[in-house]
This record gives structure tokens, sequence and C-alpha cells, in this order.
């Protein structure tokens, strides 16, 4: 990740706000650079959330964008709130359904489990719904109500479109 200006502030704030996170080694530049100076921080090395990362410190050319995101799936309200409040409190700004980005530009998303089960749960019911009316053999018409019965149904593999 390219950050501007401070890639061991941004390293240390994601590994004081979330669990699994820490920096693990900070590299300085040996000598002078066309534009900085000896002992300066060029890179960091840090995980987020277990996910190894190496932050560099550069300038405003390179920008980031949503197609790069951090998910944190939150189990309750408050851990939601906590995560959400840190990266929009320290200079960051909120976006919609969930997603926010922190004052270094990195886009997050903030997703209560609970949401993206209740996603799962709406794509396992309506292909059972299609594989009942598309595909009936004996018994399929008695399978929906238990499918959608259930608390937990597990989603369908792939997008469904391309089947991967």
């Amino acid at each position: 990740m390219v950050q501007q200006g401070c890639a061991g502030c941004g390293a240390r704030f994601y590994a004081a706000t979330f669990p699994d996170s820490e920096v693990t080694a900070i590299h300085k530049a040996p000598g002078d650079y066309p534009s900085g100076k000896e002992g300066e921080i060029l890179t960091v090395e840090f995980t987020v959330c277990g996910i190894p990362c190496v932050g560099l410190n550069g300038g405003t050319q390179f920008k980031h964008s949503e197609a790069f995101s951090f998910q944190i799936a939150t189990d309750t309200q408050e851990e939601t709130d906590r995560y959400w409040n840190a990266i929009v409190s320290n200079g960051g700004q909120e976006s919609y359904c969930g997603w926010c980005k922190d004052r270094w530009g990195i886009s997050w998303q903030i997703t209560p489990r609970v949401l993206t089960d209740a996603m799962e749960v709406a794509t396992a019911l309506r292909q059972s719904q299609r594989d009942c009316v598309l595909q009936p053999k004996v018994g399929e018409s008695a399978r929906l109500p238990w499918v959608m019965m259930r608390k937990r149904v597990q989603p369908q593999r792939g997008c469904g479109e391309c089947h991967a």
C-alpha cells in the first residue's frame, strides 16, 4: 500500500485498532535520496486482521480506490460502531452501506455477520425455489418449506453466473 506521508502512522493505527494486527518491521532509508533523507521510513511491514501488508511512504500521485478494501466482519453492534468510529474519527470519511475510508485513503467495509448471514440465506432460498420450479422431481416440492425454515442455509459456491 502506498501511504501518503506516514506508512508507520497507518500501520500503528491498524495494529492498535484491529485484532490479529501488528507492526512487524520498519525499514529506513540507508542514505539521502531524491525526495527524502537518511533515516526516514521507507516501508513498514505489518498485518491487518492476519493479512500481511507492506506500507510504502509515497506521494499523492498514487491514489487508492475501492477496488481494494479491507472487510471486517463484526459480531455485535458495539464492535461495528467501535471500528467504524475509530476509522472515521481519526480523519476518515463515511460512505454508504457499511463502507468508510481511513485518513490514508484505504477503503473499509465494516460488515455485521448477521447481515452477511441473511444475504446467504436469501441467496440459498432463491436457488432452492428455482430448483423446485425448474427441476421438479418426486418429493422436490416438499423440500422448499424445509429449506425456508432452516436457521442457517449453506451458501451456494460461485457467483451463479459463471459457475466459478
